[in-house]
């Protein structure tokens, strides 16, 4: 008789592990996803997951709670897969180091990145007496006086120099609202 009553629980088990894998199986497997970003070891780890319920599946008493249950077993599934690998090193000499003007500094995003690489852009002869007078403080006399040129020369090139830069960052504006 005690085979007869065992049958049912195996059967019982059986089903509760088939309703748990039919209603939490793609939740799972998007939870898995978030942390991997790999489909087929997202797939695995709730493969895995799976397994080790179907193993521990008298340990859960209340059905209520496992999504959460699930959650955590995939989780410390996931936690092994880092616990097993060695860290590959690579050699510092074998780098290749990117130029310094080429790192995204907080200086070379947002607005004031975009003024940045359009004054960087601009020729010399107009860049220059315009840095001077905005960021130096410079009047137009001083610029002239420092640049060999006239005061209307000075003039004429900030001027310019501000036209072409408001042209270039409309320019920007409507290529960054393009993509």
């Amino acid at each position: 008789m005690a085979g007869v009553g065992s049958k049912p629980d195996v059967s019982n088990k059986q089903r509760q592990f088939d309703a748990l894998v039919r209603g939490l199986s793609g939740d799972l497997y998007r939870y898995a996803y978030w942390l991997c970003n790999e489909d087929a070891l997202a797939h695995d780890l709730v493969q895995e997951t799976f397994l080790r319920a179907w193993r521990s599946l008298d340990s859960l008493r209340d059905t209520a709670s496992a999504k959460a249950w699930l959650i955590t077993i995939l989780r410390r599934e996931h936690a092994r897969l880092y616990e097993r690998k060695r860290p590959q090193f690579d050699d510092v000499d074998d780098l290749d180091i990117a130029d310094e003007r080429d790192a995204h500094t907080p200086e070379s995003i947002g607005e004031d990145g975009l003024i940045r690489a359009a004054m960087h852009r601009l020729d010399a002869k107009y860049r220059e007496p315009l840095l001077m007078q905005v960021l130096g403080g410079f009047s137009c006399d001083e610029i002239a006086q420092e640049l060999n040129i006239t005061p209307a020369a000075v003039m004429t090139q900030v001027f310019r120099a501000r036209q072409k830069l408001k042209s270039m960052l409309a320019g920007d504006v409507k290529e960054a609202q393009l993509s």
